[in-house]
């Protein structure tokens, strides 16, 4: 597979790149790494095709994220693109357990989109940092009572249902 050309094709949808791209990660036929150096050179929407077909695989195989895949998706959670935002969060969910030791820039970074306007960056900052609460880490001590501000703040019952859940498991 080029992953050049596909991502550059106008004729296919980009629901259709990201299925194709997450069954050739699951497949092996392309590294994640790959998809990280081509995600680099493109601009926000390819890029988030991209990210997003790295959280479909990632979903069902997390060991297919490097520490390569791990610092990308952390870099780009500070993105201007609210969809690059909400993927990187969704793949940092999938992975944060292979990398309990580096996931500080994640933790601030999901902090900040937890204040995000949009709801889907809000959402999925919720999913990663509860899958972070759920390793039960050394950062659950700072994380715990910013986690209960965050619900006590937070409009969306929805968004403040998943923090509640991972609340309710550290049990």
């Amino acid at each position: 597979m080029d992953l050049s050309v596909l991502l550059q094709s106008k004729s296919i949808k980009p629901k259709d790149k990201t299925t194709q791209i997450s069954e050739a990660l699951l497949a092996k036929t392309i590294r994640a790494e790959q998809l990280v150096e081509i995600s680099a050179t493109l601009k926000d929407p390819g890029k988030a095709t991209c990210i997003e077909a790295l959280e479909f695989a990632t979903k069902t195989q997390p060991q297919l994220a490097g520490i390569n895949v791990f610092e990308f998706v952390t870099q780009h959670l500070s993105s201007k693109a609210p969809r690059v935002k909400w993927e990187s969060a969704k793949v940092i969910a999938n992975i944060a357990h292979l990398f309990k030791t580096k996931l500080d820039n994640a933790i601030n970074a999901l902090l900040i989109n937890t204040e995000h306007e949009g709801t889907v960056v809000r959402w999925s900052a919720a999913t990663a940092l509860s899958a972070i609460l759920q390793l039960k880490t050394n950062h659950n001590n700072e994380l715990v009572p910013t986690i209960e501000a965050i619900i006590n703040r937070e409009e969306k019952e929805s968004i403040r249902k998943i923090y509640k859940q991972a609340l309710k498991k550290l049990q």
